[in-house]
C-alpha cells in the first residue's frame, strides 16, 4: 500500500469520533436484512471474468453488482481477439495528446481488450507463478530512479510515494501502457460523470495486485486522493499532502475506485478465457460495492482497498516532475 492510501486510512482512523450523518451524501443507509446475500471481493472479480466464473454468484449479488459498474470501455468486445496488435515503442505510438479524440475510440478499446503483446505475457506469467507477485516484481529494471519534486510537494513536506525512489518495467512497451492507462481513464472518466486531474491531489497512482483465487493481473486505481479540508463538507486533515488541494468532495467521491483487469489467461491451455476490463466501480450509499465492500471506517471516503482485492505486487505512479512544461514519469514503487 502507498503512502497516499495509507495516509488516509489512518486520517479517516483518527476522525471517526465525527459523525456522518451530518454530511447527507455521505450517510451510511441502515444495515440490511441479515437475509440479504452479501457480495464479496472475489465476487466483484469474477462478475468481471468468463461466464465460468460469474454464473456462480448468486443472482441478487450478481444483479445488484452488475447496477454499479460504469464501463469505460464496453464489457463486451465488438471484434475478437486481434492476430495483430498495435506496438507502443514511443510516446507518440501511444498518442497520448490525441486519446480523447472521437477517431481514437476504437483503437483505445482494443487496447483495453487485447494489450500489446508485453502486456499479455505479464498477465500470463501472473496466472502461470499461481499469483506470486515476486513473478512480478522480476519483470521490473533493477536500475532505482529517485522521485524528484512533484508539483512542489517537497515544500510541502509531502510524500507521495511508498519509497522515495522508483523502477520501471524492463520493457518499455509496459511502462508506456501503464502511461495510457492513467491518460485513458482521465480522458474517458466525464462519460460517465468522473470529472478528475492527473496531479497530484486527485489521481496520480494504482496498485497492482494479482487477484484472489485466479491470479489474474489487475491494476486498483484511487482518484481523488487529498480532498480539500472544509470545516462543513470534509473536515479532515490528512496531513502535508493535503496542503494546497482544490479537490472538490462531493458525489464524485463516489466514482473514485477504478479498476483495470488484464486480459485473462486458460490456467491449461494457451487460449484466452476473457478479454481486459476497464471499469469505475460505483460505491454509492445506496449501493451494494458500498454496502458490502467499502470498510466503514473509510466510507466517508469511498475506499476499496487493493488488499481485499488480491496480493499486491507494485504501487503504479504517474507524476508530473516537469517545470513550466508537463512531463509525466511513471514511477513503481
Amino acid at each position: 500500500m502507498g503512502k497516499a492510501s495509507l495516509s488516509l486510512r489512518l486520517t479517516i482512523l483518527l476522525s471517526l469520533s465525527l459523525s456522518a450523518s451530518s454530511f447527507p451524501f455521505f450517510h451510511k443507509p441502515s444495515s440490511p436484512p441479515t437475509s440479504t446475500p452479501k457480495a464479496t471481493p472475489s465476487d466483484l472479480l469474477s462478475i468481471l471474468g468468463p461466464k465460468s466464473q460469474s454464473s456462480k454468484i448468486k443472482p441478487l449479488v450478481a444483479h445488484e453488482l452488475n447496477s454499479c459498474l460504469k464501463f469505460l470501455v464496453p464489457f463486451t468486445p465488438t471484434i475478437p481477439k486481434l492476430r495483430s496488435r498495435k506496438c507502443l515503442t514511443t510516446k507518440k505510438d501511444l498518442g497520448l495528446a490525441r486519446i480523447g479524440a472521437s477517431d481514437q475510440k476504437r483503437e483505445v478499446d482494443e487496447l483495453i481488450w487485447w494489450p500489446p503483446e508485453p502486456v499479455l505475457e505479464l498477465a500470463r506469467l501472473a496466472v502461470d507463478s499461481g499469483g506470486d507477485p515476486a513473478a512480478i516484481q522480476r519483470a521490473l529494471d533493477p536500475t532505482v530512479i529517485a522521485v524528484p519534486d512533484v508539483e512542489g510537494s517537497k515544500e510541502n513536506r509531502c510524500e507521495l510515494t511508498r519509497t522515495p525512489y522508483g523502477r520501471r518495467f524492463i520493457s518499455e512497451e509496459l511502462n508506456l501502457y501503464l502511461e495510457f492507462l492513467f491518460e485513458a481513464i482521465a480522458a474517458r472518466g466525464p462519460t460517465i460523470g468522473l470529472n478528475i486531474s492527473l496531479n497530484r491531489y486527485d489521481f496520480f497512482h494504482g496498485h497492482l495486485f494479482l487477484a484472489i483465487d485466479t491470479g489474474r493481473l489487475g491494476i486498483l486505481f484511487h482518484a481523488k486522493e487529498y480532498p480539500a479540508y472544509d470545516k462543513e463538507v470534509f473536515p479532515y486533515n490528512m496531513g502535508f499532502c493535503q496542503k494546497g488541494s482544490n479537490v472538490k468532495y462531493d458525489d464524485s467521491m463516489n466514482l473514485r475506485n477504478i479498476l483495470w483487469l488484464a486480459p485473462l489467461p486458460s490456467n491449461s491451455t494457451k487460449a484466452w478465457v476473457a478479454p481486459g476490463v476497464l471499469v469505475v466501480l460505483d460505491a454509492r450509499p445506496e449501493g451494494i460495492i458500498y454496502r458490502d465492500l467499502i470498510p466503514e471506517y473509510v466510507n466517508f471516503a469511498r475506499t476499496i482497498y487493493e488488499d481485499d482485492l488480491g496480493d499486491v505486487a507494485v504501487d503504479v505512479n504517474y507524476l508530473d516532475v516537469g517545470d513550466a512544461i508537463p512531463d509525466y514519469q511513471i514511477f513503481i514503487c
